[in-house]
């Protein structure tokens, strides 16, 4: 008997931005948890950001069920990727294997996780500072990604994630580097959005940056843009968004 083909494909560079694309870019997913009574599986749908190396970030209540579940075991799975126009199951989606650490309300990694949460979603503002929320850290494990038929992919966690030396560093900056953006160079998020995120114009902001890129977002739409190459640490930020305009502003040509 012939042994089976395998479906999967060899991962690749454009894999890998596929992946990070559709974790950096998701506002919501899918939740898989195991139910403590029963051991059944138990799926929500949750908000999502996050962290600064793309760990998946949520913030749920202590009364939603799957809370409780997570509390009791750790193990679950996350779906992020939105089905657009025809057959769902033509359009890229991610599933990842994680294991929820739930973040003390009193720590600076609290504190840090809702300056990026509500970046992203805004509109949890409204209960963010809520006695019984809470912000879990979904640790990667491993990812299977489909980018449509015939494109199937087993990644690793370091494949997925941005593991760079610079992260603290670019944590520490990122917050005054928005705000800076968003207030004094509006325009330029504008220019990003519509060069390299083949977007339609709008009020587009910058909601994130890390090592590899940065997230804009006009509403509820939400893109990724990729640096040329990935920071080395955070005196870099200025310099590449500057050439990053300056590109935009010659390919657009204005």
């Amino acid at each position: 008997m012939s042994e089976a083909k395998s479906v999967l494909q060899p991962v690749d560079a454009q894999a890998i931005r596929l992946a990070k694309t559709l974790l950096r870019a998701s506002r919501y997913g899918a939740l898989a948890a195991l139910e403590p009574a029963t051991g059944a599986p138990l799926v929500s749908r949750v908000g999502v950001s996050t962290d600064i190396d793309g760990t998946p970030v949520i913030l749920i209540s202590g009364l939603a069920a799957h809370s409780a579940a997570l509390r009791n075991d750790p193990r679950c799975a996350l779906l992020l990727g939105e089905p657009g126009k025809g057959d769902p199951l033509a359009h890229a989606r991610i599933s990842i294997d994680c294991r929820a650490v739930e973040i003390a309300r009193d720590s600076e990694e609290h504190k840090r996780l809702e300056g990026r949460y509500l970046r992203h979603q805004p509109k949890a503002a409204l209960y963010v500072g809520l006695g019984d929320f809470r912000f879990f850290r979904l640790e990667v494990q491993k990812a299977s990604l489909n980018g449509g038929f015939g494109r199937a992919y087993a990644m690793k966690a370091e494949e997925v994630l941005t593991l760079s030396p610079a992260n603290a560093d670019i944590a520490t900056a990122e917050a005054n580097a928005i705000e800076h953006m968003n207030e004094d160079h509006f325009d330029a998020v504008e220019l990003y959005a519509r060069y390299f995120a083949r977007a339609e114009g709008g009020r587009w902001t910058l909601v994130g940056i890390d090592a590899d890129g940065f997230d804009i977002a006009s509403g509820d739409v939400v893109e990724r843009v990729f640096f040329p190459e990935p920071l080395k640490s955070s005196g870099q930020i200025r310099e590449e968004l500057v050439a990053m305009v300056r590109e935009a502003r010659k390919g657009l040509g204005t």
